[in-house]
């Protein structure tokens, strides 16, 4: 069988096209996002946490209506581009006295996992209202952590998939091509960053930032480089009085960088 299209990682095949034909005939009232779904049971075609390649599904399929190799349904709903419309999470109650202790006497200090939790509301407004690139809009696969301290809130901690190109990055690793394309899933990048306004406390940023580099060493299922399995970037930040025109995690300019 003689290949039609290659899409992220995924090969389409002549066989594999007229799967699809003939499940576009057996369901030909599907809408376009309920047949994305239901080729992705078909294929079992999953992100490495089990949930179906939804969205990449779809858009392997544009791409074959588009080159006309098949005729999708017409478009039902166009739901709005959330990179263009940020919609601001609603309000959330919260302790925002000055807090100005020694880590010391705030331990312990709970790092809380909360995507897809009561508590990811909470998280969402208070990165909206108090980070400087305003709401975590993050692509692919999201962690999202809150650190509290006797129920109290102190910091918010975003990660998201990484890009799937970055040659200074795979350089460094030293992956090849075929290495990175096995691996990439593995990395997460870290979006958000921040210690509340209100929230004075010294180390806590350091404490924080060692604990997940911890927390994902001892889950260490990442790909072996030739180095160590996983490269941690320690950075001291100083804070920003004005909003840095630079896109990226950082919430300060760095005054030190050690890689361990």
């Amino acid at each position: 069988m003689s290949t039609i299209l290659s899409y992220r990682g995924r090969t389409v095949t002549t066989g594999d096209l007229e799967t699809i034909r003939a499940l576009l005939k057996a369901h030909p009232d599907a809408s376009r996002r309920a047949f994305s779904q239901r080729l992705c049971e078909h294929w079992d075609w999953r992100q490495p946490n089990g949930a179906l390649r939804d969205m990449v599904c779809r858009s392997l399929l544009l791409a074959l209506h588009r080159a006309e190799h098949i005729c999708l349904p017409e478009v039902r709903h166009r739901p709005p581009n959330n990179a263009i419309v940020r919609r601001r999470p609603p309000p959330v109650a919260v302790d925002r006295s000055p807090l100005e202790q020694p880590l010391r006497a705030l331990r312990p200090v709970e790092l809380v996992a909360v995507r897809r939790t009561p508590l990811e509301g909470l998280f969402d407004h208070l990165i909206a209202e108090a980070h400087y690139l305003g709401p975590m809009q993050g692509v692919g696969e999201q962690l999202k952590y809150l650190a509290f301290s006797q129920g109290r809130p102190l910091a918010c901690l975003g990660f998201t998939s990484a890009p799937r190109h970055l040659a200074p990055r795979d350089g460094f690793i030293g992956w090849s091509p075929a290495v990175r394309r096995a691996h990439v899933h593995e990395i997460a990048y870290q979006s958000r960053f921040l210690i509340l306004p209100w929230v004075r406390v010294p180390h806590l940023a350091s404490h924080l930032l060692g604990r997940v580099a911890r927390r994902a060493e001892s889950r260490a299922g990442l790909a072996p480089t030739g180095r160590r399995s996983m490269a941690i970037r320690c950075i001291t930040w100083r804070p920003l009085s004005i909003p840095s025109a630079t896109r990226g995690p950082v919430t300060g300019q760095p005054t030190g960088r050690n890689w361990a």
